[in-house]
């Protein structure tokens, strides 16, 4: 009932952000209506009075409708710009990252193509270049698309505020679209680290922090940092590495349905909907269609596809609508065969993210500091029971047929991590009562199934106590005053509160869940019914055993939250584009 409560004030405090968020965008959108017409008209009635207005402008809509077809060797990207092409003519295109009017008679205008940076230099000079493209090219609005003529340039001394170590002496520029004059977030502010802002509050200055919810709401804005540039380029990796190890394995790749009538894990965390006047519901996996398809002799299949869950989970590793990567495969003697894959393509994966992603790895840790992941070549596996011992030496106590908890998860991380010197690893031989209906018993003791999870990295929760801890301590130490340490202090227990409710972080989280499945019907329809599921919603499923099924097993794993973990990440949805939880649905 307390946590119902909670989830209630959460619901309302949401709904009352939202209203206040609401007012507050509607005044900014005003604020940029008028700011963008008083620019437009500055700007056209300069371009009216310049005989070399030709040179830039805004590009009319008639000319961005594909009037032409374009030679695309005619332009050159931001990340070729080098050394080599001095004195070379170039165009390119990308956003108005920054400007800034140097007089009259100069401006520069950093822009910005996919992570890579390059400062164009605009000087008035007689017949190519007016005063008027000068103030021109200073008063476009951050984030604009430019296109950009001139020539390559070397300067003497490195150039600080971009990525490329040459210029481009403008003769050209002409702006494809404008942004609003004010941006509800600024992409300098939403790319600072943590150790950023805290280092200037020491030094007596205050900088921005955009929080997480702000970054959401204006997520095509968030999505321009270099870290989140990178988090999604890595992400993409991921899941080319899972399809094409998998490929080289024989597998093939197969796509089901994600309208069905009846719940695919049991449970009631299904989303629920009409479907031409039959109940049917969104799937929670692709369960049971993957094994269907091995009953088709398709023998190792995968799948990458959006999940549905409609838990009320308002945690830092919880998604309503997520990407699952799931595997089904036949299996000839063991589950362990399953396990040997998991090993196998997860060790290829990683291996791949540290010799290949150097770039993209590099942008996320400038903003969210990570340790790199720690695994062994042959990936470790434990037995449940043998995890549970190691906690019980521990000082924890584990029910041997029951779940572990988060925080036993995380104990048994730091303690594999301690021992064995690995962050990824296997623990096998669950207890059948905690896994979906659809898992093989053990043939030595029914208590226990042929199943498995596999446990990645985190941040041990006290890391996170101490965080909090400093920034209150830096706040104190900035004000000097008590009268303002005593609330800070009972925010910092708040904090502790908070954070401990909704799980942050921890070491050892599960990230894999897998398993050999019942393939014999009759078990598995007694199985069904037990874990409370009709059974007539998933006949079809059944009677595909029917027709002669061979021992198979499979895996499924989250992409979003691979990522996370890959990266110490602290949230999930930052490694998801467009995040679905119980409190959103937009953007």
């Amino acid at each position: 009932m307390e946590q119902e409560g909670e989830v209630e004030s959460l619901k309302s405090i949401s709904k009352n952000a939202a209203k206040k968020e609401a007012i507050k965008q509607e005044k900014l959108r005003r604020r940029q209506e008028a700011a963008a017409a008083a620019a437009a008209a500055a700007s056209s009635l300069s371009i009216e009075e310049d005989p070399l207005a030709a040179n830039y402008g805004n590009i009319p809509l008639l000319d961005l409708q594909s009037k032409l077809e374009a030679d695309l060797k005619a332009w050159t990207r931001v990340g070729d710009l080098t050394h080599e092409l001095q004195d070379k003519e170039v165009l390119i295109r990308g956003r108005a990252q920054t400007t800034r009017a140097v007089g009259k008679n100069m401006a520069f205008v950093v822009v910005r193509e996919r992570g890579f940076t390059v400062q164009c230099v605009v000087t008035a000079k007689p017949d190519l270049v007016s005063k008027h493209m000068v103030k021109f090219v200073a008063g476009l609005s951050r984030e604009s698309i430019v296109d950009v003529h001139g020539v390559v340039s070397v300067p003497s001394v490195p150039i600080k505020g971009a990525t490329q170590q040459v210029e481009i002496q403008v003769s050209k520029l002409y702006c494809v679209n404008k942004s609003m004059p004010t941006l509800p977030i600024s992409i300098e502010d939403a790319s600072r680290s943590e150790k950023e802002i805290e280092e200037a509050l020491q030094a007596g200055e205050q900088l921005v922090r955009v929080n997480q919810d702000t970054r959401l709401n204006y997520r095509v804005l968030d999505m321009r940092t270099l870290a989140n540039q990178g988090i999604f380029r890595i992400q993409c990796q991921v899941s080319n590495i899972f399809r094409q190890f998998l490929l080289s394995e024989e597998f093939v790749e197969i796509h089901t349905p994600k309208l069905i009538a009846g719940s695919s894990e049991g449970g009631s965390a299904v989303f629920r909907l009409d479907y031409k006047g039959q109940p049917a519901c969104l799937a929670q996996s692709p369960q049971l269609h993957k094994q269907m398809a091995i009953c088709g002799d398709f023998g190792r299949v995968f799948e990458i596809g959006p999940v549905f869950r409609a838990e009320d989970s308002y945690t830092h590793r919880h998604l309503c609508e997520f990407t699952g990567l799931d595997v089904e495969m036949e299996i000839k003697q063991h589950y362990t065969e399953v396990m040997d894959i998991v090993g196998s393509l997860f060790v290829a994966m990683f291996d791949h993210l540290n010799e290949k992603c150097h770039k993209d790895l590099d942008a996320v840790r400038r903003q969210y500091p990570f340790e790199p992941l720690k695994y062994l070549r042959k990936t470790l596996r434990l037995r449940f029971e043998e995890g549970v011992q190691m906690l019980k030496e521990a000082g924890v106590e584990i029910d041997p047929y029951g779940d572990l908890n988060t925080e036993s998860e995380r104990k048994l991380g730091q303690l594999v991590l301690e021992k064995y010197g690995t962050e990824f690893y296997i623990l096998h031989r669950y207890p059948l009562a905690v896994r979906p209906f659809y898992t093989m018993p053990c043939y030595d003791d029914p208590k226990y199934s042929n199943s498995f999870d596999v446990f990645i990295r985190g941040k041990p929760f006290d890391e996170y106590f101490s965080l909090i801890s400093m920034k209150v301590t830096l706040v104190a130490l900035h004000l000097e005053s008590w009268t303002f340490l005593l609330p800070l202090l009972c925010l910092h227990v708040y904090m502790h509160a908070f954070l401990d409710k909704f799980s942050m972080h921890m070491e050892g989280e599960e990230i894999i869940s897998g398993a050999q499945r019942v393939h014999v019907p009759e078990l598995l329809a007694e199985r069904a019914q037990a874990c409370g599921i009709d059974v007539s919603t998933i006949s079809t499923y059944i009677d595909s055993f029917r027709y002669g099924a061979p021992p198979h097993g499979g895996f499924g794993v989250g992409l979003e939250r691979v990522v996370m973990l890959f990266c110490g990440l602290n949230n999930i949805r930052k490694t998801s584009l467009f995040p679905r939880d119980p409190l959103r649905i937009a953007p």
